[in-house]
C-alpha cells in the first residue's frame, strides 16, 4: 500500500520481499470500516469487494455479541471478511501496475545511512542506496533492530492456535460443544468457513516451543484438552500460532529511516486490527515522504507521521489489553464483562466501541476548530458524484461551496471542486482528514501552506 502510495507522487520505489513466494495458506482477515473508506478513496474498493464476504460491524468488542449501532457515518459500515493472500495480491498488482518495483528473495541484513541517502546490505552481498527506506517488515523487523529502536511493552503471556480444519463429526454436535465452551471461556472458538471446514482457536499453553510452526497434532491434542474432543480434525487448510505481546517502537523515524505497520506496533489480533492499523499508517506516510522526496514538503511534514499515528497505536494497544482481559476466566474480569456487556446495550457505548475498532473514531490534533477538523469526511455525494471518487489520484481536494476559493499556486499538489450543495468548505489532505474548515481565501492559503508546502508563484518570485 505503502509503495502505490508513493508511486501516486512519481516516487520511484523498490519494495525488497524477503520471501521468493507469495504466502500459500488462506488466513481470513476482516477490513473494517476506515480501511474500506482508504480502498474507496484510491478505486480499489470495487475491485475488493467481489473476493470477500460481507458482515455487520458488530461484536468485535472482546467478542461481545451486540448489534451493529444504527447510522454509523460511513458509506461502507460493514466488515469485509477476505483471504490475506487475496488482499496482498490485489494490493501488490496496484503497485506494480502504478510502477512500483517488487523484488522477492531480497533479505536485509544491514543498513547504514548519511545525510544523503541510506545504503542497504541483502543477504548475498549486493547493495543498493536510497534516499529513505521504511521498514515494513513485521514484528520482528530487521530494520527496527538495526536503528537500534527500542521495542517496549509486554512479552507474550497467553499463547492462542488458529487454524482452518476439516472435521469428522456432525455440525450440530460441534454447535452444541461450541455453545456450552464459550459460555465459559471465551478464548475458545469453533466456527462453519465452508462445507465441512472450521475455522479453530484454542488456548495453546504448554504447546511446543513458539518460535516453531504448529502442528495438527498440536491442534488435536489442545482440542481434547479443552474440549474433551477434537471434533476429528484433519486436512489443516493453514495453521497459525498466535500470543498476546503488546509493544510500540519507541520512535517512528531516525533521520531517513522510517517505521510502518507491525514493525512499529504489535498487539494480539483481538477485534482484527494489526492489517488495518498497517494500511492506515501507509496511507499517511505515503504522501508526506513523497513530498519530502519531491522537494516540496513543509519543513515538519514528515514528522507528523509518527505525531499523529504513534498516539493511534498506542490507543490500538490499550484497547486489545482492555479486551484480553474480558477473556479472562477469572472472577473480577468475568464480573467486568458481564458490567460491560449490560453498558454495551446503550447506544452510544456500543457505537463508542465500535468507532474505535474501526478507526472511524480518529482525530488527529490539529489546533482549536470545529470538531470535524482533524477527522475523516464520509464518502459524501457531491456534485461531480462521490467525494473519493475525486481522491484516486492521491492529492489534496478543496471542497469549495463558495465557488469564490482558489488553490492558486498549489494547483500541482491539491484539486479544486466547486459544488455549492453542501454547507461547509473544507481542504483535505490526500489521506481524507479534514485540514481546515472556513470560507475566507487569506485562512486557507495559510492551510495550503502548512500541509502542501510553498505556493509555486511564491517560489518563483524568490527565484
Amino acid at each position: 500500500m505503502l509503495a502505490a502510495e508513493l508511486r501516486l507522487h512519481d516516487v520511484r520505489v523498490l519494495v525488497l520481499e524477503r520471501l521468493t513466494e507469495p504466502t500459500s495458506y488462506a488466513r481470513i482477515v476482516g477490513l473494517h470500516i476506515r480501511s474500506l473508506e482508504i480502498l474507496a478513496m484510491r478505486g480499489l474498493l470495487d475491485r475488493v469487494l467481489p473476493h470477500g464476504r460481507r458482515r455487520p460491524a458488530a461484536g468485535f468488542f472482546a467478542a461481545i455479541d451486540k448489534p451493529a449501532p444504527a447510522g454509523l457515518d460511513s458509506a461502507h459500515a460493514y466488515l469485509l471478511g477476505i483471504p490475506q493472500p487475496v488482499i496482498v495480491g490485489l494490493l501488490e498488482e496496484h503497485a506494480i501496475a502504478l510502477g512500483a518495483q517488487v523484488r522477492r528473495g531480497a533479505a536485509v541484513v544491514d543498513l547504514a545511512q548519511d545525510a544523503d541517502g541510506v545504503t542497504v546490505t541483502l543477504a548475498d552481498g549486493e547493495q543498493t542506496t536510497t534516499r529513505y527506506l521504511v521498514g515494513c517488515d513485521g514484528a520482528r523487523s530487521t530494520v527496527r533492530k538495526l536503528l537500534g529502536v527500542g521495542f517496549p511493552g509486554e512479552p507474550s503471556r497467553n499463547d492462542t492456535l488458529m487454524g482452518e480444519l476439516a472435521v469428522g463429526v456432525p455440525d450440530e454436535e460441534i454447535a452444541a460443544a461450541a455453545r456450552e465452551l464459550r459460555a465459559t471461556d471465551r478464548r475458545f472458538s469453533i466456527s462453519p468457513v465452508g462445507t465441512g471446514v472450521y475455522r479453530v482457536i484454542v488456548p495453546a499453553a504448554g504447546v511446543s516451543d513458539r518460535a516453531e510452526p504448529p502442528t495438527l497434532a498440536d491442534f488435536t491434542r489442545q482440542l481434547r484438552k479443552v474440549a474433551g474432543t477434537d471434533f476429528g480434525v484433519h486436512d489443516p487448510r493453514w495453521l497459525s500460532r498466535f500470543g498476546d505481546a503488546t509493544r510500540i517502537a519507541e520512535r517512528y523515524r531516525l533521520k531517513r529511516v522510517l517505521l510502518a505497520g507491525d514493525a512499529a506496533h504489535i498487539h494480539p489480533p483481538i477485534g482484527g486490527q494489526g492489517l488495518n492499523l498497517g494500511v492506515q499508517d501507509a496511507v499517511n506516510l505515503g504522501w508526506k515522504l513523497a513530498a519530502q522526496v519531491r522537494g516540496w514538503a513543509p519543513e515538519t511534514l514528515l514528522d507528523t507521521y509518527e505525531a499523529e499515528r504513534h498516539p493511534v497505536a498506542a490507543d490500538v494497544l490499550d484497547n486489545t489489553r482492555a479486551q484480553i482481559e474480558l477473556l479472562s476466566t477469572e472472577p473480577g474480569p468475568r464480573a467486568v464483562r458481564r458490567l460491560l456487556t449490560e453498558l454495551m446495550d446503550i447506544d452510544e457505548v456500543n457505537r463508542r466501541l465500535i468507532e474505535k475498532i474501526t478507526a472511524i473514531d480518529i482525530r488527529y490534533d490539529f489546533g482549536q476548530g470545529p470538531d470535524l477538523l482533524g477527522r475523516r469526511l464520509p464518502d459524501l455525494d457531491v456534485k461531480q458524484g462521490r467525494l473519493y471518487d475525486l481522491l484516486h489520484a492521491g492529492r489534496g481536494l478543496l471542497l469549495d461551496r463558495t465557488g469564490r476559493l482558489t488553490v492558486g499556486g498549489w494547483s500541482d499538489r491539491v484539486d479544486h471542486v466547486a459544488d455549492p450543495t453542501g454547507e461547509r468548505c473544507v481542504l483535505l489532505r490526500p489521506d481524507g482528514h479534514v485540514a481546515w474548515i472556513g470560507d475566507d481565501q487569506r485562512g486557507l492559503d495559510e492551510q495550503l501552506t502548512r500541509w502542501f508546502g510553498a505556493s509555486r508563484q511564491l517560489v518563483a518570485l524568490a527565484q
